[in-house]
């Protein structure tokens, strides 16, 4: 993998994390969630599982987290952006009583989540918003201090881009809500087609755009917008906006519009 100077390893070490300012506009914390991390609770893969809760468990390592937490304080910018490796909403694939996650995901990590989200709540971060790569599908959440509370109040926002070409040409979500979404309403968009989320920010607002792709597999697919959000300044959560058209509509503009931007795999 191609490193930064300033991360070539010593010995087994990698200096990874990093603060990046865009003017007084935004601040981007990059995270490592993957060399300081405690080992995966109950084994991996999903779970119910007490040892996700533990206190003394971190996904970042408590420097980082110091670290982190810091730049909150002492951030004085519009919008402080979070990029990370691994989903950070609370994902429950169990309708029953039972809350069943991702033990790979910062759910297997719930108090760490809890110590960064207190963090920026505390620290009164202006506009917190997470960016999200891994689950090579796009999804866009809202982040709760509560998530056994549907009506606790959004303090976040996360986007998160699916895979370029992983799993292949993915299948259109017609509905653009995973089945999740029905005991998680804090998920608010699912699409598992190939592409990129494009993100326009300014002092008043974040707009971001779920590009696609209908297939990867041969050159020259065409790139259109599934979905597009608004995150508002002071304004946690997602705003979706009207110009989405569904499927039909779609593949109608398609036949009479040349697309000038492409994929290729």
């Amino acid at each position: 993998m191609p490193l930064r100077r300033t991360s070539i390893p010593r010995g087994i070490d990698m200096q990874l994390y990093r603060r990046l300012h865009w003017g007084r506009l935004a601040t981007f914390h990059m995270l490592d969630t993957r060399q300081f991390r405690d080992d995966q609770a109950c084994g991996d893969g999903y779970k119910e599982c007490a040892a996700a809760y533990d206190p003394a468990r971190s996904i970042t390592g408590a420097e980082q987290e110091k670290w982190l937490l810091d730049g909150f304080r002492r951030s004085s910018a519009r919008w402080d952006v979070l990029g990370r490796q691994v989903f950070f909403g609370q994902r429950d694939n169990n309708s029953g009583p039972q809350v069943v996650t991702s033990m790979d995901s910062w759910d297997g990590y719930a108090a760490s989540r809890d110590r960064i989200t207190r963090g920026w709540v505390d620290a009164g971060v202006r506009n917190p918003v997470v960016l999200t790569g891994d689950v090579h599908a796009h999804w866009a959440d809202e982040l709760k201090l509560d998530y056994a509370d549907p009506t606790s109040r959004t303090v976040g926002t996360e986007l998160v881009c699916s895979s370029i070409t992983s799993t292949g040409n993915g299948a259109d979500v017609p509905s653009g809500n995973h089945p999740w979404a029905a005991w998680n309403p804090h998920l608010r968009f699912y699409n598992n087609q190939r592409g990129y989320v494009r993100t326009t920010i300014t002092p008043d607002s974040m707009t971001a755009d779920f590009r696609v792709v209908p297939y990867v597999t041969t050159p020259g697919a065409p790139v259109h917008t599934r979905a597009t959000f608004v995150i508002e300044d002071r304004a946690p959560g997602l705003h979706q906006t009207a110009d989405n058209p569904t499927p039909a509509a779609r593949a109608a503009r398609t036949e009479n519009t040349v697309e000038q931007e492409t994929l290729r795999p």
